[in-house]
This record gives C-alpha cells, structure tokens and sequence, in this order.
C-alpha cells in the first residue's frame, strides 16, 4: 500500500507552509518539491538568524554594555549569515524553485545583555541550523538530488563545523574569564572584549 500523496513525513524541517512550488516551470532542473520546499523554508530560517545576529550586535553598541570588538563579531557573524542565505537563494532560482518571502519575526533576543547569553544563543542558533542542514542533505539524498546533498553539504554545513568550534573555544574563555549571564559580569567581558583574538576575524 502507496502513502498518500498529500501526506508528509515528520521532520524538523522549516517547511515553507505558504510555498508555490514551479512544478509547472520549465525552468525547473529535476528539482523535488519537497527539496524545493525545504530550501524554502531553510532560506528563511537562515534570514531569521542574521537577522537574530543583527540584534545582538546592536545590544553591544549600547552606551549602558559598549563592547565594540564583541559587536563587530556579532555583525561579521550577520554578514556571513546573510551571504549564506543569499548563496541558497541563489541555489534556488539556478536550480529554477521558488522563494516565498515571508514576514521576519521579532529576534527573540530582548532579555539579552550579557556576552555569555548571547554567545549561548548563537551556540543554539548554529547547532539548529547544523541540524537542519543535515536534515536537508539528507531529504536531498533520499529524492534522488546528489547536487543538492553535495551543495548543501560543501556551502553551508562545512563552514558551520569551523564557526561552532570558535563559538565553543569563545565560550570556554568566556567562562573563564568570568563573564556571568547577568549584567554583572563587566570585568570577565571587558577582558574578553580586549584579548580575544578571534573577536577581530
């Protein structure tokens, strides 16, 4: 007995819910729906972290926090984001999918004001995004796209394995140095803000 051709496997996915797929286009290069429908979603997702970055480099320019290096780590890091979004983007259209742009939410990242909490949130932010990454490389594979495995694999998820070992060697510092997840940590911050080579790359 066949699936139902409506029905979708469970999967941590960003699926694009209002997507418009090119099944009709002629443009189209073998691209699946569902492929199409993930890069979708995952390019939005992607959109959403640099924009989440962005937010976070601004509380480190505040008068109150003034980290200037910390926040010029947190705007390359947004930078590197969002040419990581437009590469998929781009991906996309050569592949001839779609992109439905959808509305970019509030960062969540308010409470935010202490270098430890916005390091951790990036943490979680880059492990998600490994995570879907993998998921994507994987549904490519298992729809018979080898390209995309291979694109999203080489583009977007090697890169995350370099940027996830700084994070962690930024937190360990961090902790060492005694940054707190309060408002309190000043010294451990200032420290860091000033020694910390990777700050500058």
């Amino acid at each position: 007995m066949t699936e139902p051709a409506g029905k979708r496997l469970k999967s941590g996915l960003p699926l694009c819910t209002a997507h418009r797929s090119s099944a009709g286009s002629r443009a189209r290069h073998n691209l699946q729906a569902a492929v199409e429908e993930a890069l979708c979603g995952v390019s939005s997702l992607l959109w959403d972290g640099a924009y989440r970055l962005q937010a976070l480099a601004s509380v480190f320019e505040r008068d109150d926090v003034a980290l200037p290096r910390v926040a010029s780590f947190f705007h390359q890091e947004a930078l590197k984001q969002e040419e990581e979004a437009e590469a998929m983007l781009g991906y996309l259209a050569e592949r001839g999918g779609n992109y439905c742009g959808r509305d970019i939410q509030k960062p969540g990242c308010e409470a935010v004001c202490a270098l430890l909490p916005a390091l951790e949130l990036l943490l979680l932010q880059l492990k998600e995004e490994v995570g879907v990454l993998v998921e994507l490389n994987q549904l490519a594979r298992t729809n018979g796209d080898p390209h995309t495995a291979s694109v999203v694999k080489s583009h977007f998820l090697t890169p995350r394995v370099d940027r996830l070992k700084l994070l962690g060697d930024l937190l360990t510092n961090a902790r060492r140095v005694g940054c707190t997840s309060d408002h309190t940590g000043g010294f451990g911050e200032y420290l860091l803000n000033e020694l910390q080579e990777e700050l500058t790359r």
